[in-house]
This record gives structure tokens, sequence and C-alpha cells, in this order.
């Protein structure tokens, strides 16, 4: 079997980067962690590490959003509508693939962590899958046949607005949208209308309760567009494992036997944590890199 290519991989998040340098996740020569802070500083640290670093022969970004998809587009590589302060517009992929000279992938961080998981995660051999991250922010991304569903630009599902749950009337946290699924369920929103951060609560408070029937339609949602055979669903918020019989069941709820397929029937391994943990988001990165270099997923990227 012809040997993966080495390949820098970025995670861009919010709070901190995550560079790593491999050729799949039992091949990873180094990783270096970033604060993420204003956009040249952030960007400076980056080049520094790959600036020592040698042999890898593409880059794979997989970056916090909004950001621009359209490889047509004036702005492809760019973050795009982003609420953090001096972000917004901000050239990534274009810098460094001007700076390095080699094939680079990017995309979403959603986007990536579903790459990964698919390739080599809780989702490994199934082509067409759904990745859900459930933290500071609500995304999910979709894989179809091994690459990810895009169009205009990528999906922002953490943004649909749900059925009320019974009785809750929260104007929701989102500054868009109020009471969306972002604004419903993401840390920060369950935070503000507690009082106190998520994974203070008992699994036994309320707030869970309508947590999961949102997060329950989000899933609906994405079952309805015929793509995943699997959900992975990660992030901080999902951390507390009781959640996912409860999101698992108010999905069932939600479709009202209108899917009878046995993959969805069948919810434990439908509906599934990640395998991949924090490492998600940058291997993803990793297959964003070798994607962006023509390799073809049954060959060099084969998981062994």
């Amino acid at each position: 079997m012809t040997e993966a290519p080495l390949v820098a991989g970025i995670e861009l998040g919010g709070t901190k980067c995550i560079c790593i340098l491999a050729r799949g996740p039992d091949q990873i020569e180094e990783t270096v962690r970033i604060p993420t802070t204003r956009p040249d500083e952030t960007l400076a640290a980056i080049e520094a590490v790959l600036d020592r670093w040698s042999g890898f022969v593409a880059i794979g970004i997989a970056s916090f959003g909004p950001v621009s998809i359209d490889r047509h587009a004036a702005d492809y590589g760019h973050i795009t509508s982003t609420p953090k302060p001096g972000w917004a517009g901000t050239d990534i992929a274009g810098r460094l693939q001007r700076r390095y000279g080699v094939p680079t992938g990017f995309h979403s961080d959603v986007v990536g962590a579903a790459l990964a998981e698919a390739f080599w995660g809780a989702a490994k051999g199934l082509p067409d899958i759904a990745y859900v991250t459930v933290g500071t922010g609500v995304g999910a991304g979709m894989i179809a046949n091994n690459r990810p569903v895009d169009g205009l630009t990528h999906s922002e599902l953490g943004h649909i607005r749900p059925a009320r749950f019974h009785g809750d009337d929260w104007i929701g946290n989102c500054p868009f949208h109020g009471a969306c699924i972002e604004g419903l369920v993401a840390g920060p929103a369950i935070a503000a209308r507690i009082g106190h951060p998520a994974d203070e609560a008992p699994a036994d408070h309320p707030v869970w309760d309508g947590v999961a029937d949102a997060l329950g339609q989000l899933c609906h949602t994405l079952v309805l567009t015929g793509i995943p055979r699997r959900i992975v669903m990660g992030g901080g918020v999902m951390g507390a494992s009781h959640l996912f019989p409860r999101v698992r069941a108010a999905m069932t709820r939600s479709l009202g036997g209108y899917i009878t397929l046995p993959e969805v029937a069948l919810t434990d391994t439908f509906i599934v944590p990640p395998a991949l943990g924090n490492n998600a988001g940058p291997l993803g990165a990793i297959v964003l890199g070798g994607q962006a270099l023509g390799q073809q997923l049954e060959t060099s990227f084969t998981p062994s």
C-alpha cells in the first residue's frame, strides 16, 4: 500500500489552534497548540510552526466559521461574517498557500471533524455521515461518498428554528435568531439560562429536557436530508453522556414513525459519540490536506 502523504494540518478554533504534522492518527509526528488571539498574531504563530517543519506536501485547514468554501469566489479560504472580533474577512487558505506553495485544503472545523470520524473514527467505513458539534456553538457537517456536502456554502444547521419544547418560551441566546438550535443548546446559551456553566448542571436538571428535544429535532432534520448513515455528536455539551439516550428518544418522537429504515431505528448505533475525541478536528485537517492533493480515500489514505 502506498504510504500516506505527510500533511500539515491546522484546526483553527475560536480559542485555540492546533497544528499537527501527520500522515494519519497512528503517524502523528508533532502537535502544537497556539492561542487564538488577533488574526495577524495567530497566523504568524502558525507560520512559525510550519516554517520549522519540513517534508509536508499539503496543508489542510479546518476553521471556525462561517467560512467561504466556493473555490470560484473571490473570498475563497476566508473567514466571513464571524462575530469573533477582528476575524471577519481574514484570508486563511490563500495566505498559507502562497507562503508554502503546496496544495491547500480548506473547510469548516465541523466538516473536518466529520471527515476524520468517517475516515478513522466512530463512523469508520461509512461513506455518508453527519457530525454535530455542541459546544460554544452548534454546527453540523455532512459527508456523502467520502466528500463534504458542498454547494453555495457549508451547512449552518445549528441555526434552524426548532418547534419549542412544551411550556418553554425563553427568548434564546443567539444574537441573530434568538431561540434557534444554537441559541437554545450551546454551552453559553445553557449558562445564560441557568446562571452557571452547563457542566455544572446535574443530569436531572430540567434544562436538559429542552436541550434534548431541540437536538432531537436537529437529528430529525439530518435524517430527512437522506444522507447520513450515522450521526456522530461531539463537543463539550455532549460530554454529558446522559444526553445521548434523551436525544435518541427525542429524534424518534420527532420523526413520528415516518422513517422506518432499520439503520435509523437502531438509535444506539445511529447516534453515537466521537471516537477520536479532541483529535477529530486536527485529523480532519489532515484529510482535507490529503484531498487537496487529489488523493483517493481508498488508496493512500485508506485506514490500516
